[in-house]
């Protein structure tokens, strides 16, 4: 779309740092406003998915290399190679088996980012974060498509090797020919589920997560909890698979739909940027006909710091990019939406006594608690807001989980519905 057609439509421009909620939202806008492109692209989560299992699970065994047993009563071991047999603790006969059980799983990563990402890895970090342009899809579906049950008459395919399966969520019969690299990942991953569940439940494992040693992601989490499902013959990702399921966009990826409001259509041309440092240059080209923007901060980060930049606070670095995008003046006249997102997460670390004032010293002696902790973080932004209002416009303010369908759609009909007045009054068309 050129720069005359950008000025006719409506964009819309999810902003905010990697990791930070932008493209499981657009999945939220897809899934109300454009179903059919979601189950057509169902099947190309199936890898994602199965990458949302490998590549944590061997995280787990890195860092557990790495520190090792933390229980107190643990048995230390030899430092003496010769020795190291005689003298391994327990545990560390037991992590090592399960290292080796699962080494046939570990080894399809690679193939698995190869094949949903093109080759296109993060080489800043060195932590082998994937990333993926627009249209990953089509190589991570291989030769999948899918039709309309009604379509479907259950009479045997004249191809060799279809492998018919049944979406859940939607009524839709999915047809895909197998694929050699996800069926052979299905099948270890169902050979090896009750080693990965006993990996992820293991005592030494629990005791590195709570002492924040083994960091996951929520997505990470979520999939190693349900492990028994994900890796049942047959699978077929769920649309909760597709919300929870990551994987990190470069660059720009344009997401078109047509919404209807006082018997209007108006079309909107959403824009999923990427977050990571690297990426935000490419951002600005889109700031000139910004009609919205929906700014996501993850509120949850509290403790956690940039992966491209380790000394910085993630929470800190939301608030200097909001700073950036309010003082910006291409995009004075844009209608703007705080998304403090990921109260979930936020409400479980809490919970767990993770303290905020350990990690975001001017918290000070307030309470530990969600509502204390939200309002706190509420007011940095909306202070920011006020201090480079450049036009009085009003910032709309939400409390978000993103994965959470049905209270993110109902925010999404308040948002659209709040846009859209702004958007008929400034075309005179109330």
């Amino acid at each position: 779309m050129d720069a005359s057609q950008r000025r006719r439509a409506f964009s819309l421009l999810l902003l905010g740092q990697a990791e930070s909620g932008k493209s499981t939202l657009q999945k939220q806008f897809q899934l109300m406003y454009n179903p059919t492109s979601l189950e057509e692209e169902r099947l190309s989560w199936r890898s994602v998915v199965y990458y949302n299992i490998v590549r944590p699970v061997r995280r787990i065994f890195e860092t557990y290399e790495t520190f090792g047993d933390i229980d107190p009563d643990a048995e230390p071991m030899s430092e003496d190679f010769d020795d190291v047999q005689s003298t391994m603790s327990a545990t560390d006969k037991q992590m090592q088996s399960l290292k080796l059980r699962l080494a046939p799983l570990l080894e399809t990563e690679e193939r698995l980012a190869d094949r949903i990402a093109g080759g296109v890895v993060s080489a800043s970090t060195g932590k082998g974060n994937l990333f993926v342009r627009s249209g990953w899809q089509a190589r991570a579906m291989f030769k999948s498509r899918i039709q309309p049950r009604s379509s479907f008459t259950g009479q045997r395919s004249s191809l060799e090797n279809v492998d018919p399966r049944r979406s859940e969520d939607s009524g839709m019969v999915i047809i895909g020919e197998k694929d050699g690299l996800l069926e052979e990942t299905a099948d270890l991953l169902n050979a090896c589920q009750d080693d990965v569940r006993e990996l992820w439940n293991h005592a030494a494992v629990r005791r590195l997560r709570e002492k924040r040693k083994l960091k996951l992601e929520e997505w990470a989490e979520f999939f190693l909890d349900n492990i028994i499902r994900v890796s049942t013959p047959g699978y077929v990702p769920s649309t909760d698979d597709i919300l929870h399921a990551r994987i990190q966009t470069m660059g720009v990826a344009e997401h078109i739909f047509d919404m209807s409001l006082h018997g209007r259509t108006v079309t909107w041309h959403l824009y999923d940027v990427g977050g990571a440092r690297g990426q935000r240059h490419t951002w600005v080209p889109y700031f000139d006909d910004a009609s919205a923007i929906i700014f996501m901060a993850p509120v949850s980060a509290f403790d956690q710091y940039l992966e491209e930049d380790p000394r910085t606070n993630r929470i800190d670095d939301s608030l200097q990019l909001f700073t950036y995008i309010c003082s910006n003046r291409l995009l004075k006249d844009a209608h703007l939406v705080l998304f403090l997102n990921k109260t979930d997460v936020l409400q479980a670390k809490l919970a767990k006594g993770v303290s905020v004032k350990k990690y975001i010293t001017s918290y000070g002696e307030r309470p530990n608690e969600f509502d204390s902790v939200v309002a706190y973080f509420r007011a940095h932004f909306t202070q920011v807001h006020k201090r480079n209002n450049q036009s009085q416009r009003v910032l709309y303010t939400h409390l978000t989980n993103v994965v959470d369908k049905k209270a993110t759609q109902s925010i999404i009909t308040n948002v659209r519905d709040s846009i859209f007045r702004v958007y008929l009054k400034s075309a005179a068309l109330v």
